[in-house]
């Protein structure tokens, strides 16, 4: 185990592996341990750094109000605590909306992007979707963590056979720090970046689960907003695809960040 501080806040990572490095970023109520069955396979190959978000796992958890972009600069220091020049950056739900900020705040860190099941943007444009953040709010104040991992192991992993993916949240996810977790979900309520898009140069991919919370239209649309964007399907998934789809989704990140690295040694400049 690794700390680093920033802004006055100790932050958990674990590093793992050599070569490029590739920054794994998780999502809300996550922690380290959800990418289980990529740091094996990714660090056979490269550098594989993996961050406590600041009031998630073993990070610091300030009484403070949390911002993506708060978030966005926590993974900045990192990578310059660890004196690198750019990296691939991977993230998941919260995760991916941390890599949109950084990528619009600062182009020049990434190498890639990879964006899995997220969006540039958590902003109402319907009734439906104030009624959906307007219930998920609610809900997240009323009910205990047991209850919610409960729900969320259900939604997420529903068939027999994923028996055990269900017992690791019912497990994991009563760890967090409620008050933590609550202002990590007001952080994402209303925070967007879609309108600097325009700013990711890099190599990005997007993917995205068939049974995702939103729809694949919605990632559809975004992609094509990106200079350097393409989208990939994961099929018989949800939210949480690096755990119920790890082979399928290790071999398309591999195969992409190979892709990277191959064109950066055809076109060096």
């Amino acid at each position: 185990m690794s700390y680093f501080e920033n802004d006055g806040c100790q932050l958990h990572y674990e590093d793992y592996g050599h070569g490029m490095p590739v920054v794994l970023v998780h999502g809300l109520g996550s922690s380290t341990r959800d990418w289980e069955y990529q740091v094996p396979a990714l660090a056979a190959h490269y550098r594989v750094i993996v961050l406590d978000v600041r009031g998630h796992g073993r990070s610091d958890k300030p009484y403070e109000r949390y911002s993506i972009a708060a978030f966005s600069d926590d993974v900045t220091a990192l990578i310059e605590h660890l004196g690198l020049i750019d990296v691939h950056l991977v993230g998941i739900s919260m995760g991916g909306m941390i890599g949109f900020q950084l990528g619009v705040d600062h182009p020049e860190l990434l190498r890639s992007l990879t964006i899995v099941n997220s969006g540039p943007e958590v902003k109402p444009h319907s009734p439906k979707d104030y009624l959906e953040i307007a219930k998920r709010w609610i809900f997240s104040r009323l009910l205990s963590l047991d209850r919610i991992a409960k729900a969320l192991g259900s939604l997420l992993f529903p068939l027999p056979e994923q028996a055990d993916l269900r017992r690791k949240i019912e497990e994991r996810w009563p760890q967090n720090d409620k008050r933590a977790y609550l202002s990590a979900l007001n952080a994402i309520i209303g925070w967007g970046v879609r309108d600097r898009l325009r700013r990711i140069q890099c190599p990005t991919l997007v993917i995205t689960a068939d049974h995702d919370y939103t729809p694949v239209s919605q990632k559809e649309a975004y992609v094509k907003e990106m200079p350097n964007a393409r989208l990939v399907v994961i099929e018989n998934s949800r939210h949480a695809t690096p755990l119920d789809q790890p082979d399928r989704f290790n071999t398309t990140l591999l195969d992409f960040l190979a892709e990277v690295e191959r064109n950066k040694e055809q076109n060096p400049c």
